[in-house]
Formats: structure tokens, sequence, C-alpha cells
């Protein structure tokens, strides 16, 4: 997605940009794993993705170029472990208040 903005330097190459792109879903991964107490649930009534949406972009992404990726190795990817690792490690129950947001936030983003 590009953006129409003003600009005196030159347009980057699909290169730079995709290297741009990577270090940018670095940075985000890298944030997600300092911010554990940042719960998916939460995330997802925010804004409507989450970790796991990450691992599921991730793993599309990967199959579109011809690589296949299973959901474990995507999460792998995203999570820094297991899925089920993390989960036991940093996820919350959902509160009841969590849940019916998320009901109603899932309507929103669908």
């Amino acid at each position: 997605m590009t953006h129409p903005v003003e600009t005196t330097q030159a347009e980057p190459t699909a290169a730079e940009r995709t290297e741009w792109e990577a270090a940018t879903f670095r940075r985000l991964i890298a944030h997600l794993d300092e911010r554990t107490d940042v719960q998916n649930i939460d995330m997802m009534n925010l804004t409507g993705f989450c970790r796991n949406c990450l691992s599921r972009w991730y793993r599309e992404a990967a199959e579109e170029r011809g690589t296949p990726l299973s959901d474990h190795d995507a999460r792998v990817a995203v999570y820094g472990m297991p899925y089920a690792e993390w989960k036991a490690r940093y996820q919350a129950e959902a509160t009841d208040s969590q849940k019916a947001e998320f009901k109603e936030a899932i309507k929103q983003h669908g």
C-alpha cells in the first residue's frame, strides 16, 4: 500500500521497500515479545488483529510465494516459541467483559 505524500527523496526500489517492511515486521514482533502482558483478546478488541492473525498472514505470505508453512511454524515465527508454551506462560483467561467486548468488536472487524 502506498500513500501519496510530497517528498524530495527518490522513490525506494522494490528491494529497499521489502527490506524496510521486513525490518518493520521484525520490530513489531520484538515489541510484542517485550509486551507479553498484552493479551491477544485485547489486541483483537482494539485493533481487529492479534498475534494469531500475524502468524496466519505470515503463513499465507509464505504459501503465496510457493513455500508451504505449517500453522505451528508460523506461530513459532511470531510468538518465538510454540503457541501452547506461550499460552501457558503468558495468556490469562479472558474476563467476561473482554469476551463481551470481543463479540461486539468482531462484528466491526469481521
